[in-house]
């Protein structure tokens, strides 16, 4: 449908009027346009609401109490896209929708291109305006927000719960709607992204010796902390790659810091910081310096033979093989050395749907009695949806 009607508002006081224009509608779209770039914690430089080619644009650097917003959406159905990058910066304001659904979750799970241009374009024969690549290096933050800022802001929620009953009756075609819940269950019960965070993640980290890995991570939770305490993004501070050159080669003195790659203001404000967090000489614990077993040549054939197994059944049900089982997870997974279907399962994380559909091969490949029993369902968050089921 197209975009019929488009309301900003900038102040506290006109959002439930602009709100209520939106009719007494059951599902409303939902997204967020991030000013956070440089920033340690996410943040909404605006949040667009809106369905049936009406939307809402609300200004959150100025109408600033979105207790309105937060009640508007307690008794309908709020429908999100990718809401892995929407709902903390809500939630942080004071917006905590508890019906939800993700469109992008339900295309991986039924095979479909998760990027919204092309499922508006495939579902519902609707093309974005605005040209995307140039609206995601906006600034989100710059007032005033030009035409094209807006309408492409517009565009993302305008159709997206027309967007999600197409893509909720898929699902119930298919037989894959337990598949989704349990996607989603596990997307909302993950803890925020700065929690998820691990310094042993830092790419290059494994090549490092034992006392520079111990370097590394008193940078990597230096750098953290200075992160949050000036809401900092870390990349800002030092890039990864500048931290494991420095616990490879510890600088000598602050001033050495500009050769190793760090901005100025970086230098200025968090230098001496980080130089002491070189020199200091905390070693790693036990736990930490144990060193991942090598891989035998019997060890990569099993996650050569995983890795194929995973290949063809997500080829049979055409979905990408990532959904099914991220790679990330083979090898960890093998080079633990399960000895039962469960410790397997457990190994890899995977989820009862994706458990059912690898597990006995998998089982059947590692040698294994299998297949197990099924994981347990993630548990629900309390942002978790309540209706999705009968809203198509």
């Amino acid at each position: 449908m197209p975009l019929e009607h488009l309301t900003v508002v900038d102040r506290t006081e006109d959002l439930v009027l602009a709100l209520e224009s939106l009719g007494d509608v059951e599902r409303v779209g939902v997204d967020v346009e991030r000013a956070d770039w440089d920033r340690y914690y996410r943040a909404a430089a605006l949040i667009q609401v809106g369905g049936a080619g009406q939307v809402v644009v609300v200004d959150p650097l100025t109408a600033q109490d979105l207790r309105a917003l937060d009640a508007f959406l307690q008794p309908r159905l709020t429908v999100f896209h990718a809401v892995e990058n929407d709902l903390e910066p809500l939630v942080n304001l004071g917006v905590k929708p508890p019906h939800i659904c993700d469109t992008a979750v339900a295309a991986a799970v039924l095979g479909l291109p998760t990027g919204l241009e092309a499922l508006l374009r495939d579902r519902l024969g609707v093309t974005l305006s605005g040209d995307k690549s140039a609206m995601q290096r906006a600034n989100w933050e710059a007032r005033p927000l030009t035409k094209d800022m807006l309408a492409y802001a517009a565009g993302d929620v305008a159709d997206l719960p027309e967007l999600w009953a197409v893509l909720d009756a898929e699902l119930e075609q298919a037989g894959r709607r337990q598949w989704y819940e349990q996607e989603l269950a596990a997307l909302l019960a993950m803890p925020p992204v700065e929690d998820r965070r691990r310094w042993s993640r830092t790419k290059g980290a494994g090549r490092l010796d034992v006392t520079a890995r111990a370097r590394l991570r008193r940078l990597w939770e230096t750098r953290e902390q200075l992160g949050r305490d000036t809401d900092t993004a870390p990349g800002r501070i030092a890039t990864d790659a500048i931290l494991v050159d420095l616990a490879k080669t510890p600088p000598a003195s602050v001033s050495e810091l500009s050769q190793r790659g760090l901005r100025r203001q970086s230098i200025r404000e968090f230098g001496p910081t980080l130089l002491a967090a070189v020199a200091d000489g905390t070693p790693l614990d036990a736990e930490e310096r144990r060193p991942l077993r090598a891989p035998t040549d019997a060890d990569r054939a099993l996650i050569d033979e995983l890795r194929q197994i995973r290949a063809e059944r997500a080829e049979a049900l055409g979905i990408d093989a990532g959904v099914l089982c991220p790679s990330r997870t083979l090898a960890p997974a093998v080079l633990s050395s399960p000895e039962t279907p469960d410790e397997l399962r457990e190994a890899l994380g995977l989820r009862p749907w994706q458990w059912e559909q690898l597990g006995a091969a998998f089982c059947e490949a590692a040698d294994l009695d299998g297949p197990g029993t099924p994981a347990p369902p993630s548990d629900p968050s309390p942002a978790e949806h309540k209706e999705q089921s009968n809203d198509g």
